[in-house]
C-alpha cells in the first residue's frame, strides 16, 4: 500500500505578523478601480470622487494587548479608538468616524460594558469623529475589541510610506519610549500586589509614562500643523511596534536606507531616569518599545528652515540608499546596524 506523503506545516511564528500578511495577500489583485491602495500602509485608500477615502482596522486582545489588572475600561475604551485614528493620520488624513466591535465574556457586567463606551464616546467627542455601528457577541476568551477607523483626505495630500528618498530628512513628532516604560512599571506594581496585596501601587510619581501606556492621544493636531504649514511628508507612519520596526516599513516600501542619530532621539528627562532605574539603555526604550504613537516622516532637505519653525519636530536622522543600510550613530561617534525588536505577534 502507498504511503501518503505526510502533508507540510508550517509554524507562524516562523513568519511574524508581517510574513503571513505577506502570504495571504501576495496573490490577491484588486478589482475596484477605486481601491488606489489597500493592504501595506497604516490606512487603504479608495477613491471617494473628489476625495480619498481612508480604512484601518485594530484588534486588541484581552491578555495579548491588555491587562484589565492594570488598564481601566474606560482607558481601554478610549485607546482602543485613539490607535486606531492614528493610522488615519498616518496617511496624513483627517478621522471621521468609526465603528466598534465587542466580544464580552459573561464576567462582564451591563455597568462595566458602559464604562468601555464612556472611554469610546470620550475618544469621538475629543477628535470629532462619529460611532456609526459595529457588532456585539459572547467570548469565551475574555474582552476583545475591534475598531475600524474611517477618514478622508484630499488626493494631493495623501502620505504613503514608500515616498521617502535619499537625503530627506528624518523626523519625529514627539518623545518616546515613555509608554514602553509605563508597561514595566504597571507589570512590575502588578506583581507586586500578586505578591503582597496589601501593597498599594506607587505610581503618583510617574503619571507622564503610565498616561503615555493607558491614554494615548493621536496627533491629529499634527496633521492640521501640516496643512497650515502648507507641508506634506514624503512618507509617513506612526509608532505602534518602535521606532527602528517603523523606520524599517519605510525603508522597505521606500526601497531605500537611513542613518538615524541617537543623540536627536526625542528622550523626556523622566523616561531617561526610569529606564536607567529598570536597568535598561534609554535609547532601546525609544527603538524598540512601542505605543508612543507618534508620527514618524521623512521630508525634503529643502524644507529644513520650515521644519524648524514648527513646534515639537524633532529631526533625527536622514534616509540613504539602500545600499547604506539601517544604521544607528550613537553618541559614542559609532554605527551600529538598527535591529527591529519591537512588538512581535505569534512569538512562543
Amino acid at each position: 500500500m502507498k504511503e501518503e506523503k505526510a502533508s507540510s506545516r508550517t509554524e507562524i511564528g516562523t513568519l511574524g505578523e508581517f510574513g503571513l500578511i505577506e502570504r495571504i495577500t501576495s496573490q490577491h489583485q484588486t478589482i475596484h478601480h477605486s481601491t488606489i491602495a489597500g493592504v501595506g500602509d497604516d490606512a487603504a485608500v479608495l477613491d471617494n470622487g473628489d476625495r480619498y477615502q481612508l480604512i484601518s482596522t485594530d484588534l486588541l486582545l484581552e491578555g495579548i494587548h491588555f491587562d484589565l489588572m492594570y488598564h481601566p475600561l474606560k482607558h481601554l475604551g478610549y485607546k482602543a479608538v485613539v490607535v486606531n485614528l492614528s493610522d488615519i493620520c498616518a496617511m496624513n488624513g483627517k478621522p471621521t468616524h468609526i465603528t466598534v466591535s465587542i466580544g464580552l465574556s459573561n464576567r462582564f457586567s451591563i455597568e462595566a460594558v458602559e464604562e468601555i463606551y464612556e472611554g469610546i464616546y470620550a475618544a469621538c467627542r475629543q477628535y470629532d469623529v462619529d460611532l456609526i455601528g459595529g457588532d456585539t457577541t459572547s467570548s469565551r476568551q475574555g474582552l476583545v475589541i475591534s475598531v475600524t477607523a474611517i477618514g478622508e483626505v484630499e488626493k494631493e495630500e495623501v502620505v504613503y510610506r514608500s515616498g521617502a528618498k535619499d537625503g530627506d530628512l528624518v523626523c519625529i513628532t514627539g518623545d518616546l519610549g515613555a509608554a514602553y516604560l509605563g508597561l514595566q512599571l504597571l507589570e512590575r506594581e502588578k506583581q507586586l500586589y500578586l505578591d503582597n496585596p496589601e501593597i498599594q501601587p506607587d505610581l503618583e510619581e510617574q503619571s507622564y509614562v503610565v498616561g503615555r501606556q493607558l491614554k494615548p492621544e493621536a496627533r491629529t493636531d499634527i496633521i492640521d500643523l501640516f496643512r497650515k504649514s502648507n507641508f506634506r511628508p514624503t512618507a509617513m507612519i506612526d509608532i505602534s511596534d518602535g521606532l527602528a520596526s517603523e523606520i524599517f516599513h519605510i525603508c522597505q516600501a521606500s526601497n531605500c536606507g537611513v542613518l538615524l542619530e541617537e543623540a536627536m532621539v526625542p528622550l523626556r528627562d523622566e523616561s531617561q531616569l526610569l529606564a536607567l532605574k529598570f536597568q535598561l539603555d534609554p535609547i532601546t526604550t525609544a527603538l524598540s518599545g512601542g505605543e508612543d504613537y507618534e508620527l514618524l516622516f521623512t521630508a525634503p532637505i529643502t524644507d529644513l528652515e520650515l521644519l524648524k519653525r514648527m513646534p515639537g519636530i524633532y529631526i533625527i536622522g536622514e534616509i540613504k540608499n539602500a545600499a547604506f543600510g539601517k544604521k544607528l550613530l550613537t553618541t559614542g561617534g559609532n554605527h551600529h546596524d538598527l535591529k527591529a525588536q519591537g512588538w512581535a505577534h505569534f512569538e512562543k
